[in-house]
């Protein structure tokens, strides 16, 4: 049985209205249309955004341009650069209540999650701050008497910044503070269905002393307002997270123009579980791992990779935790899975589901659509007897469903983990870490746990291989991603003639 919190009406409710933040200023879109977004998990409209164009996002561009060309954000010394980043923090920090509950009504996801989520993107900023201030290039005095060489970092520009529905808040604190720290002037767009507190941050970051054009805030489709902001000439960057497919059209789009992309794009993950593991320890990890955000997390473990002679002991616990698990209200605070985001996606998880179980997978756990009366929901569920070349277990489906897989070796647990198109994040489980350890440099993932799972912090980088994207997010090196290397080769004294004319 799942564990039910029924949502309650939203009492006393006032919807949002959000306009659009072009070169310091509020506006309306050059349409005049407006989006409005239903909350998932209690079927009620809470926010109206303008709806943005073309036209809209070329004015964002050209305001950022003419900021990083003649403004005085890329001129600042880091210091100044951090100060204000480090201000905005600390007002992030002050409003994170409010930043929280925009995110838990658009997207879906329980209240305590997103003001955890909150508490790790003010740090997340105010560590970009510091290594804003770190940023510094190399000098060569070993290339004779007549030679001195010195490699400078430069902003590299403009940047377009592209984000999911998923991690509303969290996700922009991944790229933009970087990207400020380095000098950057960017264009956002949020996700059309979760806009609501990436624009309160547009309020946040001109209070902190951001300059006019340096930040600037467009919602709109893909279609209409994220194409110009990868094939625009005047855009250098393009920063996008969300799925692979349209990660490759984004690559495709930019590469008219060669600009530099960063993409953070889909996981299938795997949890690679050896007999002698902390059976305890991991069977909390893998409910975790798996229905953490409903499972619309790209980090998601969605595949457990179980050795043969524990599988059925595995399957069992897994189920047992997850009928604990509280689905339901993203406002109540005892809620750990809440809304699916769009009912359009609630069918697609259904899908796979079915699908899988028509292909021979045993449903062990859940697999229901639940009415709450308000809302979209599915039950944490669990599919056991799965087959590698299953499309459970190939493709992110992207909802809280694992997919559970065997093993008899090693070299079989990693051929399974390797042999799909992805490549984010990995977890492996043993008390030996001779085990733990062949097996993270054995398998092809940006981020590999041992013995724990989902862990983070924002000295550590994150991104994948393959099919997972490009580049890496967070760690010392983030806010070198956002500039360009410039080598000055100076000569010194007389310089030897090497092609006379006499």
């Amino acid at each position: 049985m799942t564990v039910l919190v029924r949502p309650k009406a939203l009492e006393n409710f006032k919807v949002r209205e959000f306009q659009m933040l072009i070169d310091g200023r509020w506006t309306n879109g050059a349409a005049g249309d407006v989006i409005e977004r239903k909350s998932p998990g209690h079927g009620v409209v809470v926010s109206r955004y303008q709806a943005g164009t073309k036209a809209d996002a070329e004015r964002a561009i050209s305001a950022a341009r003419v900021a990083f060309d003649t403004g005085p954000w890329p001129h600042m010394t880091g210091a100044e650069r951090s100060n204000i980043l480090l201000k905005a923090a600390d007002l992030i920090a002050t409003r994170a209540d409010e930043l929280a509950y925009l995110d838990c009504i658009e997207s879906g996801k329980p209240i305590s999650q997103a003001k955890a989520e909150l508490g790790g993107a003010v740090d997340i900023w105010r560590y970009a701050a510091a290594l804003g201030r770190d940023l510094h290039g190399e000098s060569y005095n070993t290339l004779g008497e007549g030679t001195l060489g010195v490699v400078l970092r430069e902003a590299i520009g403009v940047i377009s910044i592209i984000t999911p529905w998923n991690f509303p808040f969290l996700i922009v604190s991944q790229k933009l503070p970087f990207a400020l720290a380095a000098g950057c002037t960017t264009v956002v767009k949020p996700s059309e269905l979760t806009s609501g507190s990436t624009l309160l941050l547009g309020e946040i970051l001109m209070e902190a002393g951001v300059p006019s054009g340096v930040v600037n805030i467009i919602v709109g489709t893909g279609p209409e307002v994220g194409a110009p902001m990868t094939t625009h000439p005047h855009v250098d960057m393009v920063s996008f997270t969300g799925s692979t497919g349209v990660g490759k059209l984004t690559m495709a789009n930019a590469a008219q123009t060669l600009k530099k992309v960063s993409l953070e794009l889909g996981g299938k993950n795997p949890q690679i579980v050896f007999p002698d593991a902390n059976l305890d320890d991991f069977i909390d990890a893998a409910v975790f791992g798996a229905y953490f955000n409903a499972g619309e997390c790209c980090n998601a473990g969605s595949r457990l990779i179980v050795h043969r002679d524990i599988a059925d002991d595995v399957v069992a616990r897994v189920a047992a935790l997850s009928a604990k698990v509280k689905v339901g209200d993203p406002l109540d605070p005892q809620t750990k899975v809440g809304a699916i985001i769009t009912p359009e996606h609630l069918s697609k998880i259904n899908d796979y589901v079915r699908n899988a179980a028509s292909s021979g997978a045993a449903v062990s756990h859940g697999g229901e659509l639940l009415n709450l009366g308000m809302g979209q929901f599915m039950s944490p569920t669990i599919l056991s007897a799965v087959k590698p070349e299953m499309a459970v277990a190939r493709e992110e489906v992207f909802g809280p469903v694992l997919s559970v897989l065997t093993f008899e070796t090693l070299e079989d647990a990693v051929k399974i983990a390797n042999s799909i198109d992805y490549g984010l994040s990995a977890g492996v489980w043993s008390r030996d870490f001779d085990t733990c350890l062949t097996v993270g440099r054995r398998v092809r993932a940006g981020t590999v746990w041992m013995n724990t799972f989902m862990d983070g912090a924002s000295e550590l980088p994150f991104g994948g291989y393959k099919q997972s994207g490009l580049g890496r997010e967070l760690g010392r090196h983030a806010v070198e991603d956002y500039t360009e290397t410039k080598t000055l080769n100076m000569h010194l004294g007389s310089r030897k003639v090497v092609w006379s004319t006499n």
